[in-house]
């Protein structure tokens, strides 16, 4: 009796180790076959992806409007350093802010967190609206523009043209995004030292003109001679014309998720990328003035192609082809971030929950990267954009001011958050007084253009309250709001993502001691 009861036990004993077995199994196959965003963006595409989304159109389109405001080159020379300066503190906060609350949606995210959901959804609202499909546009009519020059020499590309031109490009780039994360980053790099490869043959043949005497309106006495009497506000719009050049340097922020040790790589590739691309934009200016006279600056369209001509030669069609290639990586850099931040608001409930899913084998983003790709698209259709460059500059720094002060105020409120970065106070403290200043001075001197970026970012509380705050809709609306979701499942082939929640919750300093 004792020993058939020790086999019993004995059969009992190999039968729970079996169950133990088979449920590891399934956890581990569970967990291999879970779909998430996928882990794919190292160190060099991550530098990749801030140095390609910065560098785009904006330092073939903005060198004119800085000389312009500033008034003389030295000031204009000085505005494009202080803009790097300025891009470079509020990067170190960024990257406290990244590392402290490891979520993808950039400034989106971290104010949802710290000021809660209405001034997160403003600042949603403004991007998905205006800012990001208005600048995708310029930079894919910026493309078709170099583009089609050479088969319009003697005058400009046609309109029909270039917006088609345009759209294929979207529509092109909206695709290998929607297929594979890991094509999208490799076209990010390639463009990116393609990207790199021609302003660089800029400098050199500038530094070449200088070492041969040609710089004349670098001398100090020139350099510094007004074509009208500077002023602040002046001042403060060259900035916001630099800072069309330099946005972007953010963006990192919005993919966190999807970076290879995120509290690593995340500020590590912001300190490489923010100061290797003002000595790029500086040294890239500094060759313009080598060979044009600010008078001859003004007057060009296309301040690249300008330069080739002078100076190239019968390699002058280089320039337009330097010029296409960066816009096009600018155009691919913008669509994978900004598509990051729909998908970042969908998840949070303030965008419809479509846009919160996945492709189920390519881990993709579908529905959010549509939504970009037609937003983009419409704003093409509309006609002229270049007017709306300052509303999305004027929102870009009142965003980031918004976002740095969301830094002080969790100082403040949650001292004992874990940071694995911490800045000095004086960082965020001297880029909160910049911004101040800047904007101030803008809503002075062009207050229809400011007073129009606050309407748009305000028609957004309505739709708070409205979409996201009101609970209690009738049931109808809740019942076409399935409908459309599970019709967009089926033609996008798309699932919620499973999340680790220890991935994306902020550290707490009992979690960073275990």
């Amino acid at each position: 009796m004792d020993r058939t009861e020790a086999g019993r036990k004995h059969i009992r004993k190999a039968e729970a180790m079996e169950d133990n077995e088979e449920k590891k199994k399934v956890k581990n196959s569970s967990k291999s076959d879970r779909v998430t965003l996928k882990k794919e963006i190292g160190l060099l595409s991550a530098c990749a992806i801030i140095i390609g989304n910065i560098i785009g159109s904006g330092i073939f389109i903005s060198p004119k409007g800085v000389l312009e405001h500033a008034g003389s080159v030295g000031l204009s020379l000085i505005v494009w350093v202080c803009g790097g300066g300025i891009c470079a503190l509020g990067s170190m906060c960024y990257a406290e802010l990244g590392v402290t609350i490891p979520k993808s949606g950039g400034d989106y995210s971290y104010v949802t967190e710290i000021f809660g959901g209405l001034v997160g959804f403003l600042l949603l609202w403004s991007a998905v609206l205006i800012m990001y499909p208005t600048t995708l546009a310029v930079i894919a009519l910026t493309f078709s523009n170099y583009v089609l020059q050479p088969a319009f020499p003697n005058c400009l590309p046609p309109f029909i043209a270039t917006r088609l031109l345009a759209t294929i490009c979207i529509l092109f780039l909206t695709w290998v995004n929607c297929s594979s994360v890991r094509w999208a980053t490799r076209i990010q790099d390639v463009f990116t030292v393609a990207k790199l490869l021609a302003l660089a043959l800029i400098i050199v043949v500038g530094l070449v003109q200088i070492c041969r005497g040609h710089y004349d309106a670098l001398r100090p006495s020139v350099a510094f001679e007004f074509s009208q009497d500077p002023s602040v506000g002046q001042i403060a719009l060259a900035f916001l014309q630099a800072s069309f050049a330099y946005s972007g340097w953010n963006f990192l922020n919005y993919v966190t998720e999807e970076i290879v040790e995120p509290r690593k790589n995340l500020p590590l590739a912001i300190y490489i990328s923010i100061p290797l691309v003002t000595l790029v934009y500086t040294m890239t200016n500094i060759a313009y003035f080598s060979s044009m006279t600010p008078e001859e600056l003004l007057a060009s369209n296309a301040v690249a192609v300008t330069f080739g001509e002078k100076l190239l030669g019968m390699f002058s069609w280089v320039m337009p082809i330097s010029v296409a290639l960066s816009t096009f990586g600018g155009i691919n850099g913008y669509l994978f971030t900004s598509s990051r931040l729909c998908f970042s608001g969908a998840r949070e409930g303030h965008l419809p929950y479509l846009l919160a899913m996945i492709h189920l084998k390519n881990c993709t983003p579908i529905p959010a990267l549509l939504v970009c790709c037609i937003a983009t698209i419409f704003i093409l259709c509309i006609g002229e954009t270049h007017n709306l460059i300052n509303y999305v500059s004027f929102i870009n720094y009142l965003s980031y001011g918004v976002t740095i002060a969301g830094l002080l105020y969790l100082r403040k409120k949650r001292p004992n958050l874990a940071r694995p970065i911490k800045v000095n106070m004086l960082i965020p403290i001297s880029y909160m007084i910049f911004w101040a200043v800047l904007l101030g001075f803008s809503l002075y001197s062009e207050p229809v253009v400011c007073g129009l970026g606050m309407v748009i970012m305000l028609t957004g509380v309505p739709v708070y309250f409205v979409g996201v705050w009101w609970k209690d809709k009738p049931k109808w609306v809740y019942r076409l709001v399935e409908r459309v979701t599970y019709m967009g499942q089926k033609v996008c082939y798309v699932v919620f993502p499973q999340e680790d929640p220890s991935e994306t919750e902020p550290l707490t300093a009992s979690k960073a001691i275990d």
